[in-house]
């Protein structure tokens, strides 16, 4: 686990939080709407594998890199995913377990948290509100839907920015390989979340990997009373 030693108890001022794999076990409903908008536009149809690297990166990115297509068709892909995705999406989405008791003790520890997402802000916010988490984040970064999506770096920035804060009091959690690059690109710390899409392998660049919600608390230095309200440290 790259950076263990480093990241073990820290008690970062603030902590951005990816949303996809992350937050919320969102795959369900964004490879639905992948695969609804590849069958409108009579396109190839992919398999499980391909439908979950759509998880976390840009979505025009992927309609392009994974699915192959043009620009002027993944454009069009866009507009029908986010159509589908808008009516059916959050019905393929649940929070991770842990998640709600976590984000309670980061923020009643003093933590400053913020969402950090690829996934643009008219379907972001909406699923924070729904899910009922709102209450714990300052700022929700995610790009407009207006545009050809933005990478994780600038959403990034954009928080950091937004928040006013030092980025060596900062960390980043995500599941996904461009979560630990947007962190980089920032230079802040990385933790990557072994529960969402992303693998071992992919998030080998992270300072530390966290297998489950218990492990992340204990990297962002909670201790099980803190987490979750028990009697016992985390550690």
């Amino acid at each position: 686990m790259g950076g263990y030693d480093r990241m073990v108890g820290v008690q970062p001022s603030v902590v951005l939080f990816d949303l996809d794999g992350t937050l919320t076990a969102s795959g369900p409903g964004i490879t639905r709407s992948v695969t609804a908008a590849l069958s409108e536009l009579q396109r190839p149809l992919l398999d499980e594998a391909a439908l979950l690297r759509f998880i976390g990166p840009p979505l025009l990115d992927g309609f392009r890199e994974i699915a192959g297509l043009d620009e002027a068709t993944a454009l069009d892909a866009m507009v029908a995913y986010r159509r589908h995705f808008a009516e059916h999406g959050i019905v393929g989405n649940a929070v991770y377990p842990g998640v709600p008791d976590l984000l309670r003790g980061l923020v009643d520890t003093g933590r400053r948290l913020a969402v950090t997402t690829s996934k643009p802000r008219p379907y972001a916010v909406p699923i924070i509100e729904h899910f009922a988490l709102a209450e714990y984040f300052e700022a929700v970064c995610a790009p407009a839907i207006d545009g050809d999506g933005t990478d994780k770096g600038a959403v990034v920035g954009q928080a950091l920015a937004l928040l006013g804060v030092e980025s060596d009091d900062v960390v980043l959690v995500g599941d996904r390989s461009h979560d630990v690059v947007g962190a980089k690109e920032n230079g802040i710390r990385c933790i990557g979340v072994l529960w969402g899409y992303g693998s071992r392998e992919e998030l080998a660049g992270a300072d530390a990997l966290a297998a489950d919600v218990d492990e992340l608390a204990s990297l962002l230095g909670l201790t099980r009373d803190q987490a979750t309200g028990g009697d016992d440290a985390l550690a």
